[in-house]
Parts: C-alpha cells; sequence; structure tokens
C-alpha cells in the first residue's frame, strides 16, 4: 500500500510541475512574500510580534487557503471529470490511497512554492538592505506551511465530494468564505445571542477549534509571545499553547483535521461509486 501511495505521489508531483497553473500561483505567491516581508522588514523593530507581524499573518490567511483550495480541489475533481480515475480505478487502488498519494504529491508542491517564495524573499530583502530577523522569517514560513498542509487536506475531501471541477470551485470558495472572510462576523452573531455571558468563554474556544485557520492563526500568535492579543478569555490557551506540551497538542488538532478530512472525503466518494455501480 505504501508503494502504491508513493506512485500516485510521483504521478501527482509530474503532473503538477507541468502544469501551467502550478506556476502561475508559484509567481503569484512570490510577488506577494516578497511584498509583504519587505513591508515587515520596514518596521523598525522586527524582533518579536509587531503590529506588522500580524498584517502579514492575516494578509497571508487571504490568500493561501485559496491558492491551496483551488489547487488541491481541481486536483482530484479534474480526474474524476475526464476520466482519469475511473482508468486508475481498474487497477488495484483504493480512493483512500488515491488521496494519500494526492496529499503526499501536492504537499511536496506547495512546500517547494513555500519554499522558493520565502527564500526569494529573504534575498530581496538583504540586497535592498533591510533588516529582516531570521526567526520572523522562519516564522512565516512555519505558519504558512501548517496552513497550506491543513487546508490542503480540506481541498481533497472537496475534490472528493464534487462531480466536476465547477463544483470543486464553488466548494473551494465557500469553505474560503466561509471560514477566512466571514468568520469573525459568525463568531461576533453567535456570542452576542448566548443566554448566558458564562457560555461566552466555552462557546469562542469551541469555535476557535472549528476553524483551522482561526485556530493555527491563535496558536501561532500564543507561541510567537503575543497571547495577551486575545484577552482574558483565552487566557487557558495562553497557558497550554505556550507550554512545553502545547506544540503536542497543537500538532493532535492539527493531523486531527488532516485525517478526519481525508477519511471522511474517502468515504463519501466510495458510497458515491457503490450507488453509480448499483
Amino acid at each position: 500500500m505504501k508503494l502504491r501511495i508513493l506512485t500516485v505521489a510521483k504521478r501527482e508531483i509530474k503532473l503538477g510541475f507541468r502544469n501551467s497553473w502550478t506556476y502561475s500561483f508559484m509567481i503569484l505567491l512570490s510577488i506577494f512574500t516578497v511584498a509583504i516581508l519587505l513591508l515587515q522588514s520596514g518596521v523598525a523593530t522586527t524582533q518579536g510580534y509587531t503590529d506588522m507581524t500580524g498584517t502579514v499573518i492575516n494578509m497571508t490567511l487571504y490568500l493561501l487557503p485559496l491558492i491551496t483550495l483551488l489547487l488541491g480541489g481541481f486536483s482530484v475533481a479534474v480526474e474524476k471529470e475526464d476520466g482519469q480515475w475511473g482508468l486508475l480505478s481498474t487497477y488495484p487502488i483504493s480512493v483512500y490511497t488515491f488521496l494519500w498519494g494526492k496529499w503526499i504529491g501536492l504537499a511536496v508542491i506547495l512546500l517547494t512554492m513555500l519554499f522558493f517564495s520565502f527564500g526569494l524573499a529573504g534575498v530581496i530583502t538583504i540586497v535592498f538592505g533591510q533588516e529582516l530577523s531570521i526567526n520572523t522569517l522562519v516564522f512565516f514560513w512555519l505558519f504558512s506551511t501548517v496552513l497550506a498542509l491543513v487546508y490542503l487536506s480540506i481541498a481533497l475531501f472537496i475534490g472528493s465530494i464534487a462531480m466536476n471541477r465547477w463544483q470543486s470551485l464553488i466548494g473551494g470558495i465557500a469553505v474560503w468564505f466561509l471560514t477566512i472572510i466571514i468568520w469573525p462576523l459568525l463568531m461576533i452573531s453567535t456570542l452576542s445571542h448566548l443566554p448566558s455571558y458564562k457560555l461566552v468563554k466555552p462557546t469562542l474556544q469551541v469555535l476557535t477549534l472549528l476553524n483551522p485557520a482561526e485556530f493555527i492563526r491563535v496558536v501561532s500568535i500564543m507561541r510567537f509571545g503575543a497571547g495577551a492579543a486575545f484577552g482574558a478569555d483565552y487566557y487557558k490557551w495562553i497557558t497550554w499553547a505556550t507550554s512545553s506540551y502545547g506544540i503536542l497538542i497543537f500538532f493532535g488538532v492539527f493531523l486531527s483535521w488532516i485525517f478526519v478530512s481525508i477519511f471522511v472525503g474517502g468515504f463519501i466518494w466510495n458510497r458515491g461509486d457503490k450507488n453509480e455501480a448499483d
């Protein structure tokens, strides 16, 4: 099974680097990364968390999940729409093997894009004589990597349940709009309609766990030393997030998002294939 997963991953990597969309996204991401890091490097104090650091994080949240959702969702939906999956399914390969192979292959492509973008940005900031903290650069890269990998699993879930590329496009944009654009408004609306103030803190924390982008953002900023920005409602989160075992909890939730997304996507895909066969 491992060999089959790696075979699918190698195939995905070859197809991905032959696709013009990959290079279009890479160029867009590189321009974006260079621009925001040049802005960050222009801040007088680049050590630690600053207002500009928060701005860079928010700007990354707007672009990277959208790129990942479109790239990952299209990768699966196109295979189904063009009949490639119908051909592959005649071989001894399961839906889960196919999805995990896709995930690994696309993860390599995304990490290559991020490595190139941040590497280019680091070189350009040096050329322009701007001082940029290495810790800050590494923090942005790790934040982007974790965010991309989680949204990649969600993208594969969308591709699994979509019948064609247009459904995948609509689903990807809908998830991006829900989790990135309208989520703060939904949180405020939900909290304002609670019958008791005692429910505010637990509800806020549950809502944060339900949104991978919000969870990654909150914990990352806490680990960077700026947890006080979230107020007293997140006091317990600051305690565990900055503790020695905080990173284990973070990766536990992180891996849960990945495994649940792919498992549920594969389950729905299998059910759909069985219904079509009947």
